[in-house]
């Protein structure tokens, strides 16, 4: 995927049928990825409150190191970017199985039919005032 824009993401249809007798218990199949999925996603943001006022403890423990960093340091972390990159690909592996793209449980470590490619941001030209 060799395109002029940052971000790309491409799906893989399978040249194959797809099989649907799976597809009727897809969702009972994706529940042991959906919580694993949820205990990353609830350690991001929790809800808290009668009245719906969302608490975003979780999300400060994140975001807020993260932008210091770029703020302070003028440096993304490289580190930090592959765990970003890999955690969005692994969101949209699990999206498209559940969306019917394909039928291949989603792998938390290999990239199977779904492609995201995301350029390394640089950090160093930014200017502080305008992160």
């Amino acid at each position: 995927m060799a395109t002029g824009y940052p971000a790309g993401l491409s799906v893989d249809y399978p040249e194959r049928k797809l099989n649907r007798l799976t597809t009727f218990f897809r969702i009972f199949v994706a529940i042991p990825i959906l919580i694993i999925f949820g205990l990353l996603l609830d350690n991001a943001v929790q809800y808290s409150g009668k009245d719906g006022a969302s608490s975003a403890a979780g999300l400060g423990l994140i975001v807020l190191p993260l932008v210091l960093m770029i703020l302070f340091r003028r440096k993304y972390p490289k580190w930090w970017y592959d765990w970003n990159l890999n955690f969005a690909g692994f969101m949209y592996r699990v999206d498209a199985f559940i969306y019917l793209l394909t039928d291949v449980y989603p792998s938390t470590d290999e990239e199977q039919s779904v492609h995201l490619e995301l350029t390394y941001p640089d950090a160093a030209g930014l200017n502080r005032c305008r992160w």
